[in-house]
Formats: structure tokens, C-alpha cells, sequence
């Protein structure tokens, strides 16, 4: 599938264009958004519709399951059915869920429709990203448009704990669902302005088997780490979920190897700038989602920051991560795309292990606005170059595939890492507070080693990413 403009001057073109990204980008914030805008209104969730802690959790679960599950096949459905029209579909989906959301009623309302939400988000998101690689086919618009889109999932990211601790506090809980559904709406309305309907491709036949085997092993993995944070590392449930996982990714490899039209060609993996793109797309989500999540509880468990407060200390990371975005093509076109993701990657670990030496006592100005603000430039410079890297080379028929691809990295990394850094943090938590050590020494124990855990993926990123141009990959 290809996707075009509406026929105008080039001029008009042009800018069109860059309004469509506009709007796209748009899109794609409230999908990374929903991720983490509902953390600081759990507690009034729960105790307005009766819901236990561990009921809470599912809150966020049912929303990561589908959406990390099903954006391969969410890609695949785009390049298979058309950009332009998967992404409406997922955007409506997306607005009536987040309706469905606000308005529930009981627990099983709400979790039906995280799920939905889910799902939609998992056409949205791929479907969005290839229509950005149409229109911006030129290599130096495209480093642009991208170092929009890295920024903007970054804010996203970060904006969650600040809109949500503001939305709960003026307006309830349901605002933080029901503030979707008007930004949606004028998605829908100037996306069909804007953008023409997808040119058909030739038909190919939609590889199901293969969509059932890839769709059930990422929602075994997802519940895998899901459940680690539940149960621990070590419980059984755990482990037989990630043995499932495994098991049907190597029904899916089998199935795809035999496949006439399979869903995720294997040779596409031969494209080693997609390969690293997506390796180093997992160590970044890991490394970001612990991050967000740590710094949240770590300012108001031990610092005792309020939600609002909380929020607003993410402000720096954000603005930097901003600034640096867009500062990204004109480093590309200087160092290259893995010169720059290394020194990104490179500039964020740098960030985290100075955090991890902040006191239980840490004043904001003095220990806490330097890391966050490095932290920032390097995931800014990190969300762009990486995303750059994973569709580089990437043909048209395949931009849903490689935009579904980069989006699982990130979701499925991030589900891993948190769980996996979290157990990290509890263990040593827990190891402190038995030595004797105060609640609040123990806790900031426990984060250090969090945040020297991500340092250590961004190294390792890092190293993937030079590994590339040692293999003779210059770019």
C-alpha cells in the first residue's frame, strides 16, 4: 500500500504534509499517553468502583496486553488493507473505548474496555508511522518528521504522571479517559482532509496461522512479565508463561518459513539497520518504562511529593527530550544515525547512574535536575535515531510491518524491563530493610540499583548500535 497527497502546488504540498504529521503525531500521543496517564488515578479508581489492589493492576495490564500482543498483526493489517483506513479504524476504536472507559460502571466494564483500547492502539500506532515514512520519503524530511515523532512519544511518556495527577484532582478519575475522545475526534476529522485514500496494492492472502502464533507467544511474554511483578521472579506461573511464549515463537518461526504470504517475511530481518533498530527500541522501552515508574514512587514514597508535584518535576526531562528531537536530523546528517543513537544511548546511562546517587533526602534543584535533564537529551536523541535506524531501507509495501515492529519492541521491552527492574529493586529493598535499614534508605537502595539497571541496557544499546558499523553498515 502506498499513500499520497491530494493533488496541490507543491508549496501547499508541502505544508500540508507537515500538518498531516502534525496531526498523526497527535494521535500517537494519546496512544503513549494512555500507557501511564492513568497511574496517579488508580487509588480514586479503585475505591469508587470497589476494585482491590491487585485488581488495580490489571487497570494497566488489560491496556499493555492488547496493545503489545496484536501490533504485529495490527501492521500487517495496514500494509494489507490500506494505511490511511486501519489508522481511522484504530483512531475510532480508540475514541469510543476511552468512552466506554469513563463512563464504566464496575471493574469488569472498565478492563473490557482497557482491552479495547488496547487493541486499537495496536492498529493506530503502526498504521501512523508508515503513513509518516509516505509522506516524508526524502531522507533529510524524513529525519525531521521523525525527530517529531521520537519527541512526541517521549512527552507522552513523560506527560502521563503531570496530566493525571491534574485531570484526577479537578475532575475525577473518568477525565483521564474521556479527555481522548475529543482529541480523537478531530484526528478523524482532519486526517481524510489531509491525507488521500490508500492506492491498492496487489491482494495478498492474510497469514493466520501465523497472526494466531505471534499474537499468542507476545501475550504470553507480556503476561509473563505482568506476572512477575505480581507473583515474583521465581513463581511458577511465571515461568510457565514465558515457556509458552517461547514455545510459540518457534511455532510461528515454522509457520512463517512455510508460508506463501507470511506475516512477518523472516528475510526481512536481513536488513541489519532494522534488526539493531529494533534490538536497541527493546533496552530503550526497558530502561524508559522502569524509569518513569521509579522516579513516580521514589519522589512520593520517599521524597513526599504530592501527584501535581510529581508531574511538574518531570517537566525538564520532557523540555530537554523536546529540544533535543528536534536537534536530532541535523546530528544525523553530521555523525550518522548510529554515531548519534550510540552518544544518545551513551548520554542516558550517564544520566541514570548520577541518579542512582541521589540521597533519601535528595533536594530536586541539586540532585535530581541535572540527571533528569541529561536523561532527557539522551532519550530524545535516542527515541529518534533508534526509530530512524528501524525503518531505514524499509519498502512500502512493508512500512505497516516495520512501524508494527518497532512499536512491539518498545511496548514488549518495556513490559520486560519494568517487570524485570522492579524485581531488582524489590530484592534489594527488601534485603536493605532486613539489615535494619530505615524505609526510606531502603527504598532509595532498591531504586539505585533500578537505575543502574537501565544504564546498563542503554550501554548495551550501545554497543548493538557500533556493532552495526563495524559489520561495514556506515550508515
Amino acid at each position: 500500500m502506498t499513500t499520497t497527497l491530494s493533488p496541490a502546488p507543491p508549496t501547499t504540498r508541502s505544508s500540508r504534509r507537515w500538518i498531516a504529521l502534525g496531526v498523526l503525531a497527535l494521535a500517537q500521543f494519546l496512544v503513549v499517553l494512555d500507557a501511564s496517564i492513568v497511574n496517579i488515578a488508580l487509588p480514586v479508581l479503585g475505591q469508587q468502583l470497589g476494585m482491590s489492589t491487585a485488581a488495580l493492576a490489571w487497570v494497566v495490564t488489560a491496556y499493555v496486553l492488547a496493545f503489545g500482543s496484536l501490533l504485529l498483526l495490527g501492521g500487517r493489517l495496514a500494509d494489507r488493507y490500506g494505511h490511511r483506513r486501519v489508522f481511522l479504524i484504530g483512531t475510532a476504536g480508540f475514541a469510543a473505548a476511552s468512552a466506554l472507559a469513563g463512563l464504566s460502571v464496575g471493574p469488569e466494564m472498565l478492563l473490557a474496555a482497557r482491552a479495547l483500547q488496547g487493541a486499537s492502539a495496536a492498529l493506530l500506532a503502526p498504521a501512523a508511522l508508515a503513513l509518516l515514512t509516505h509522506l516524508f520519503p526524502a531522507p533529510r524530511d524524513r529525519a525531521k518528521a521523525l525527530g517529531v515523532w521520537g519527541g512526541v512519544a517521549g512527552i507522552g511518556s513523560a506527560a502521563g504522571a503531570l496530566l493525571g495527577g491534574v485531570l484526577t484532582a479537578g475532575l475525577g478519575w473518568q477525565s483521564v479517559f474521556f479527555v481522548n475522545v475529543p482529541v480523537a475526534v478531530l484526528v478523524l476529522v482532519a486526517v481524510p482532509l489531509l491525507i488521500t485514500r490508500d492506492v491498492a496494492a496487489a491482494r495478498v492472502r492474510l497469514d493466520l496461522p501465523g497472526a494466531a502464533s505471534i499474537t499468542a507467544a507476545l501475550l504470553a511474554a507480556v503476561a509473563a512479565a505482568s506476572a512477575i511483578e505480581l507473583l515474583g521472579l521465581l513463581h511458577p506461573l511465571v515461568w510457565g508463561l514465558a515457556a509458552v511464549a517461547v514455545a510459540l515463537g518457534v511455532v510461528f518461526v515454522a509457520v512463517e518459513r512455510r508460508a506463501a504470504d507470511p506475516l512477518v517475511p523472516l528475510g526481512v530481518f536481513r536488513n541489519r539497520s532494522l534488526t539493531d533498530g529494533n534490538i536497541v527500541m527493546v533496552l530503550i522501552g526497558a530502561a524508559m518504562v522502569a524509569l518513569f515508574f521509579a522516579l513516580s514512587v521514589y519522589m512520593q514514597a520517599v521524597l513526599h511529593y504530592d501527584a501535581l508535584t510529581t508531574g511538574l518535576t518531570q517537566l525538564p526531562l520532557a523540555g530537554a527530550l523536546v529540544i533535543v528531537a528536534g536537534l536530532v536530523p541535523a546530528a544525523i546528517a553530521r555523525i550518522g544515525t548510529r554515531r548519534a543513537l550510540a552518544s544518545s544511548l551513551v548520554l542516558l546511562a550517564g544520566g541514570l547512574i548520577w541518579l542512582a546517587a541521589a540521597p533519601p533526602s535528595a533536594d530536586f534543584v541539586v540532585h535530581l535536575l541535572g540527571p533528569t535533564l541529561l536523561i532527557g537529551v539522551g532519550m530524545g536523541g535516542a527515541f529518534v535515531t533508534a526509530t530512524q535506524l528501524s525503518v531505514h531501507g524499509v519498502e512500502g509495501g512493508e512500512a505497516g510491518l516495520a512501524g508494527g515492529l518497532v512499536n512491539t519492541s518498545q511496548q514488549v521491552g518495556g513490559a520486560l524491563g519494568l517487570a524485570v527492574l522492579a524485581a531488582v529493586a524489590t530484592t534489594r529493598t527488601e534485603a536493605l530493610t532486613a539489615s535494619g535499614v530505615a524505609e526510606a534508605d531502603a527504598l532509595t537502595g532498591g531504586f539505585s540499583w533500578l537505575f543502574l539497571g537501565a544504564a546498563g541496557l542503554s550501554v548495551v544499546g550501545a554497543l548493538v548500535t557500533l556493532r552495526g558499523r563495524r559489520a561495514g553498515d556506515d550508515l
